[in-house]
C-alpha cells in the first residue's frame, strides 16, 4: 500500500546508458519480443524476451552493470520486478526504453 517492499528501479537516461556502453560498463539486455529486437536493437544488445523471462539466465556481468530495456520502459521494469522476486539484483533499466533512445537520437541497428 506504502510502497514497502516494491523493487526499487533506478531510471538512466538514454545519454547514461549510452556512455556506459561506451566505457564497457554496461551489458544492456532487451525484454522485447525476438520480431522487435529483429527488426530494431541497439547495437550489442542481448535479447531475452519478457514473455520467457528467467532472471536466473542473464548474462554474467563480471563487474559491469546489467540495464534492462524494452520499447517503452513497462516491460523492462517488469522484469526487474522478476528480478527482485528471484533474488536477482538487477535494478536498472533504460527509463522510456527504445523510444527514448530514438527521440535521443542515438543509433539504433536494423
Amino acid at each position: 500500500m506504502f510502497g514497502f517492499g516494491a523493487p526499487k528501479i533506478i531510471h538512466m537516461t538514454p545519454a547514461e546508458v549510452q556512455a556506459g556502453l561506451d566505457s564497457g560498463e554496461i551489458i544492456l539486455v532487451d525484454v522485447r519480443e525476438p520480431d522487435e529486437h529483429r527488426a530494431e536493437r541497439i547495437k550489442g544488445t542481448a535479447n531475452m524476451p519478457l514473455s520467457r523471462f528467467d532472471a536466473k539466465t542473464l548474462p554474467i556481468a563480471d563487474g559491469k552493470t546489467l540495464v534492462l530495456h524494452c520499447a517503452g520502459g513497462v516491460r523492462s521494469a517488469k522484469a526487474l520486478g522478476i528480478c527482485k522476486a528471484h533474488g536477482v539484483a538487477i535494478d536498472r533499466h533504460l527509463a522510456g526504453g527504445l523510444s527514448a533512445w530514438k527521440a535521443q537520437g542515438l543509433p539504433t541497428e536494423r
